[in-house]
């Protein structure tokens, strides 16, 4: 099962990355000034992340693929790593959406 971890970067700010049940890492978000930020980037990926239409596929200038999560709103609320193929691409998409949904949410800013 997944898990979004939540850490805190150098300058301060608030970050969390959604981690599959193998430990990989599957959508990191952007920073936040303050935990409640956070905590509500969290509930947005739980929500948005069921809605397909949602993943912005991506490719970049070094031809890798990448995706954004976006909210209703447009905002983007969390990044893929890089993917080698779109096929690796699609397949972490899957993985965001099969679980965000249920994902325990740990704490490492303590």
């Amino acid at each position: 099962m997944g898990k979004f971890v939540i850490s805190k970067r150098t300058n301060g700010e608030f970050q969390f990355n959604l981690k599959a049940g193998n430990g990989q890492v599957i959508l990191s978000s952007e920073g936040y000034a303050a935990r409640g930020g956070c905590d509500n980037g969290i509930e947005s990926v739980k929500k948005n992340s069921q809605d397909e239409s949602n993943f912005d596929k991506k490719t970049a200038s070094n031809g890798k693929f990448y995706f954004n999560l976006k909210a209703g709103n447009g905002q983007i609320i969390g990044s893929s790593q890089m993917y080698e193929s779109e096929q690796g691409r699609d397949n972490g998409i899957d993985s965001v959406r099969e679980n965000a949904p249920e994902a325990s949410i740990e704490d490492e800013t303590n």
